[in-house]
């Protein structure tokens, strides 16, 4: 511990300023050490904060990665006509192992020696959305247009009053 320097030149009595005796130095000192205790615990939560952002952006970094791989995958797929945004292909695999678009469902022929992948819709974005998360992804895009259009009108222009809550209607 470090105490404050004395003034020679000051007209307040030094006594009354400081202090009177070792019991007070070593308050002092444990004041000091139970300070940098605190700072360095406060520290170490903070960074604890931050590497747990970190890996929250690495895992989603990761799921971009994903989902790019999923969206190449399927732009690949050989395909007969022009595909269009909103619209639900169904993807299939022939005995030769190419897979291909059809905008014809299971339900709608029965293709033999071929085996369906699965159905997506293209979003306008050109990803591909399965058809079992599009309710999910309409949702999402509702929230957005619904957050959009608030800051537009001016009566919720700051991030701090976006509700984050995407089931409130």
């Amino acid at each position: 511990a470090q105490l404050v320097e004395r003034n020679p030149q000051s007209q307040v009595d030094p006594l009354r300023v400081s202090m009177h005796d070792q019991g007070d130095i070593i308050a002092l000192a444990q004041q000091i050490q139970n300070a940098d205790k605190q700072l360095k615990n406060t520290t170490c939560h903070k960074l604890g904060v931050i590497m747990d952002q970190i890996k929250m952006l690495q895992a989603q970094a990761l799921e971009i990665l994903e989902e790019s791989n999923v969206n190449r995958d399927l732009h690949n797929a050989a395909c007969n006509f022009t595909k269009k945004p909103e619209q639900i292909y169904h993807l299939y695999q022939r005995a030769s192992g190419q897979n291909y678009f059809s905008m014809l469902s299971p339900d709608e022929w029965n293709p033999v020696d071929q085996t369906f992948k699965g159905s997506y819709r293209l979003e306008f974005d050109l990803s591909w959305t399965p058809l079992d998360k599009i309710r999910e992804q309409d949702e999402k895009l509702k929230w957005t247009e619904q957050c959009m259009q608030k800051a537009l009108e001016g009566r919720r222009g700051s991030a701090m009053a976006i509700d984050f809550n995407i089931n409130n209607d």
